[in-house]
């Protein structure tokens, strides 16, 4: 690999910028059968036969719930201002309505407390994909009334954290929960189809809409309500007027989705000819948009990865080369007639190119599309196969290299004028990464599964100098 040196001048962050890293609960809490905990969907996917590697579960996953105190001593010690994490909807309200086990809500009590007391800044999302099963299995996202569900949810978990809590999400990767949960299957609930996805992703909307409103009924002025979108960077092969096309029926399915009716009120006209073989779209009622469409005091953009397509042949489409996992079953509804492409470069564990200017392509875009609304990075890293070393320590300069670059890429959108004012490192933690088990690691803490010590990385000690100083560290020679 290339020599990785730093630029001349420093790169430096504004002062209030926010250095944090990101975690979901089902992939750290474990304790999945305590304090009235019930299943949630990925519960009952992960213990379905074949559908994660190795027949991994969260059961336990790195048991935070038993070791949040040492973990938030962690991110002090790392030097991070921020940590964005997910409550359980089934560990607050077990069957996904009525009214809430305060046990449940008293873990999360105890975590902001720490946080707080430690000088972190706490960013609670709402949902990241833990579905409570028994929402599931009256119909779940494809069924409206779970939308409804969700806002109570939220009004729940607002009451009871709005007083020292001000950054909140609604949704994490809504996109993830509608297309690979009922579309390709490769997520919980583990569904297949082409109308399921696209009457979850208007559910999804619709709850993010509620679930915004309900939260401001009852949180301070002074708190921020946002959403996290898994926006895709799509390039095409060519400029052929073919594949320009397939780029925008892509684009509507990834983004416009979400951004259409959350930031603009409408679905894409695009989108709704694309997939008219597919549904009416009669399932968005009267006055769904204007719910939808609430104002923003921020925008999350989690990046990975950009997405490189072209026309195909819809008769013989093949495998997707798009990053989400293998199924015999598509995630982009009425788009079989899009070739997907493995974009050229180094890539990680995950087989994704490593491209940062993705990132900043994106928060260009978003800052055009969401204009005056604040922008949060609340997701980006990436999964190396990290080995503990002879002397203990977990030396992984790539991460390094990968992080100074995507940090460079956010230090560009500011200087452009963008307003970035947040970075949230995924993840804090090695942990339950959904379908792949254990065995990708994405933390800037190294998790050893047997004995659930954490060792910190050399790219969790890299980035918390970063944190701690606003300026980014030279990045060593690979």
């Amino acid at each position: 690999m290339p020599d990785h040196t730093t630029p001349e001048t420093p790169v430096t962050f504004p002062p209030a910028f926010l250095w944090g890293a990101a975690t979901s609960a089902y992939q750290i809490e474990g304790a999945v059968r305590e304090d009235g905990r019930t299943p949630s969907i990925w519960d009952t996917f992960s213990h379905t036969p074949g559908k994660t590697a190795d027949g991994d579960t969260g059961d336990v996953a790195v048991d935070h719930y038993h070791r949040y105190r040492d973990d938030v001593a962690l991110m002090a010690d790392l030097g991070l201002n921020a940590y964005r994490f997910s409550v359980s909807w089934s560990r607050v309200q077990p069957t996904g309505r009525g009214p809430a086990v305060q046990v449940g809500l008293d873990f999360y009590r105890r975590l902001v407390d720490e946080l707080l007391s430690h000088g972190i800044k706490p960013a609670i999302t709402l949902y990241h994909w833990d579905l409570p099963q028994e929402l599931e299995d009256a119909g779940g996202w494809p069924a409206r009334d779970t939308a409804a569900r969700f806002a109570e949810y939220a009004q729940i978990v607002g009451e009871a954290l709005g007083d020292r809590v001000e950054q909140w999400i609604t949704l994490n990767e809504p996109w993830c929960s509608a297309f690979l949960g009922y579309g390709s299957g490769v997520h919980a609930p583990g569904r297949t189809g082409t109308l399921a996805p696209l009457r979850a992703a208007h559910h999804l909307n619709l709850a993010h809409g509620l679930g915004t409103q309900a939260l401001r009924s009852v949180l301070p002025a002074r708190a921020s309500v946002a959403v996290s979108l898994n926006s895709s960077v799509i390039r095409t092969l060519s400029q052929d007027p073919a594949d320009l096309a397939a780029a925008q029926k892509i684009d509507d399915l990834a983004n416009g989705v979400f951004h259409g009716p959350m930031l603009h009120g409408a679905y894409p006209a695009t989108l709704l000819r694309a997939t008219s073989s597919i549904t009416d779209w009669s399932f968005v009622q009267e006055g769904d948009l204007q719910a939808i469409r609430q104002p923003l005091d921020g925008l999350g953009l989690n990046y990975y990865t950009p997405t490189l397509v072209s026309a195909g042949d819809a008769a013989a489409p093949g495998p997707r080369a798009d990053g989400h996992g293998t199924s015999t079953h598509s995630p982009w509804p009425g788009a079989d007639d899009v070739a997907f492409h493995q974009t050229p470069g180094d890539r990680t564990e995950m087989g994704w190119t490593i491209d940062p200017s993705g990132l900043h392509e994106l928060i260009t875009r978003y800052s055009r599309e969401a204009p005056g609304v604040p922008l949060y990075i609340t997701e980006n890293g990436a999964a190396y196969d990290d080995k503990v070393d002879s002397d203990g320590q977990v030396y992984d300069p790539e991460r390094i290299a990968y992080l100074h670059a995507h940090l460079s890429a956010v230090h560009r959108a500011i200087a452009d004028g963008v307003d970035v004012r947040g970075y949230y490192l995924w993840s804090l933690m090695d942990n339950f990464e959904w379908a792949y088990g254990y065995a990708k690691r994405f933390g800037a803490v190294y998790v050893d599964y047997a004995t659930l010590e954490r060792t910190p990385k050399a790219s969790g000690q890299w980035y918390g100098r970063a944190a701690r100083s606003g300026t980014l560290p030279d990045v060593p020679a690979v």
